[in-house]
């Protein structure tokens, strides 16, 4: 058996108490990773200042990733699946309206929340996404495809204007991770500190009627 399947054997046949220590290990490594990564970028970043933020020896973030890059590939495909899970496949039932504004939401939640995630993905694509496209860029574009299926249905039935849904998703993604990666620039203009959770509904409303209306859906209703 390999060094890796040896490893999850025992995690499986761990305790379970010491599978809770490991889960939680492991999470405070990945929660220090995202901010020494977005701080400091992938050549910048050390398991060692991880280790350090995580509050652990730098054995043991080892012991759980063999290799810096081990980490930052696991920390990206982290970010993808906390964005794609938020939009529904072709299976779904659910009105145009709902999804949308139910993905739009998400996506501002999340730059607002943890801005950490768009800057390290915006900084991986920034250095020519090497990671990215040997491995991630292939679930992100069957990703795609599902959707696109999902928007050609809803155009098919009058549910939505007839438009590119690549160009869409691109646009969602402006729109919502603006937030996170311009946070400097939105405070400057907007001339506060901090924003607020006020803040935070006034636009993710705006956001939401700006993109619906150009898809020519209804918005949902409010609760």
């Amino acid at each position: 058996m390999s060094q890796a399947g040896s490893k999850q054997a025992a995690a499986r046949n761990a305790p379970p108490r010491e599978g809770r220590i490991r889960r939680e290990r492991r999470a405070a490594i990945l929660a220090a990773a995202e901010q020494e990564f977005a701080i400091n970028g992938f050549k910048g970043t050390s398991t060692s200042a991880i280790a350090r933020r995580a509050g652990l020896a730098k054995a043991q973030v080892h012991y759980y990733f063999p290799s810096k890059e081990a980490l930052y590939r696991e920390l990206l495909r982290s970010i993808m699946d906390a964005w794609n899970c938020h939009l529904p496949g072709p299976e779904t039932q659910q009105e145009p309206g709902e999804v949308l504004a139910g993905y739009i939401n998400a996506k501002l939640r999340l730059s607002w929340e943890r801005p950490a995630l768009s800057k390290i993905f915006a900084g991986e694509v920034l250095r020519g996404a090497p990671l990215l496209r040997e491995e991630l860029f292939d679930r992100q574009r069957e990703w795609l495809a599902q959707r696109t299926q999902l928007f050609q249905r809803w155009i098919e039935q009058g549910k939505m204007a007839p438009l590119d849904p690549t160009q869409l998703i691109f646009m969602i993604w402006a729109a919502t991770q603006h937030y996170a990666d311009y946070r400097a620039q939105v405070l400057a203009m907007m001339e506060q500190e901090e924003l607020t959770e006020t803040d935070f509904v006034t636009i993710s409303e705006q956001v939401v009627a700006f993109l619906l209306r150009g898809c020519g859906v209804a918005p949902p209703a409010k609760s």
